[in-house]
């Protein structure tokens, strides 16, 4: 059986590459990272290169689009960088995290909810993460949304759905124009932790979102503190445990003591499916129940 080649290209730091060998629907499939410390041109010339040379390609570090039920808003910069690949299918990997951020307290609450004293949520970015959202309201979390503060710098904390739907009618229009420098932190920024906005992080029993948004304004002291994020390492992991974290809840499997982006998993299983394209938001639900993914809960 032919090994399968998925490489998710990503604006992130070169020191979180990893390569591992998994196996997805029966087929061997070959997992690569690769970073680009925040080079765009690099980025987007590897994209180019290994065009129709692997089975599948994920888009990392930033979203293609941020889809909202009521619109899908293209974000230029992401779409610029993979603008001249013609024959692999590549994904951000927004399939696969709505379906799994989706159902992810229903599955935490099963398993931890003796661990969760009172049901209060900071949930550091919200617009790109709808799927999120709702299974913390569904399971009844009071949740403050850092957008604002993490994406833009303004110190305003929104507080409800109303909120999150107003904030993103409103700046998703422009935000969605901005170059990747002002919306993510790229290279070796992302290694740069400066605590901020301490009282959110400490009212919460549960910090989800993007890992690198979390860790950017990190208290020191999370003792007994969730996250719930996904795309972290073993260094990530001992990080947590040093500043006292009690689990660590990965929405994507973990191989090989890493948990990938969500745009490299499900770029791992679109060269798995081998259908020679993205797949539908229905196929990676059926591959989801098939293959019996769940969220993986680490003791720390």
């Amino acid at each position: 059986m032919d090994t399968k080649k998925a490489i998710s290209v990503s604006l992130g730091s070169h020191k979180r590459d990893k390569a591992v060998d998994i196996t997805l629907l029966g087929q061997q499939v070959r997992l690569e990272r690769i970073g680009t410390n925040g080079d765009e041109k690099e980025a987007a010339r590897l994209f180019v290169t290994l065009d129709g040379k692997v089975d599948a390609l994920g888009v990392g570090g930033i979203a293609l689009h941020i889809n909202l039920p009521w619109k899908s808003y293209p974000l230029r910069a992401g779409i610029k960088l993979v603008k001249d690949v013609k024959y692999t299918p590549y994904t951000d990997g927004t399939g696969i995290q709505t379906v799994l951020e989706s159902r992810v307290m229903q599955y935490v609450l099963s398993n931890l909810e003796g661990q969760i004293p009172v049901k209060k949520a900071f949930l550091v970015e919200g617009l790109s993460r709808y799927g999120m959202i709702n299974s913390f309201f569904d399971t009844g979390f009071d949740c403050v949304f850092g957008d604002l503060m993490f994406a833009l710098g303004i110190p305003i904390a929104i507080r409800s759905r109303k909120g999150v739907n107003r904030a993103a009618k409103l700046l998703l229009p422009f935000v969605t124009q901005m170059p990747i420098s002002m919306l993510y932190s790229t290279g070796e920024s992302q290694d740069v932790v400066v605590p901020k906005y301490i009282k959110y992080y400490h009212e919460a029993s549960v910090i989800a979102g993007d890992w690198l948004y979390i860790k950017k304004h990190l208290p020191e002291d999370m003792e007994g503190k969730i996250i719930v994020t996904n795309t972290t390492t073993e260094d990530d992991v001992e990080f947590m445990r040093s500043r006292g974290i009690a689990y660590l809840v990965t929405t994507t499997p973990v191989f090989a003591g890493r948990s990938f982006g969500t745009n490299a998993f499900e770029a791992a299983l679109t060269a798995a499916a081998g259908l020679g394209r993205t797949l539908t938001f229905s196929e990676i639900s059926s591959i989801i129940e098939k293959e019996n993914i769940k969220p993986q809960i680490r003791k720390l």
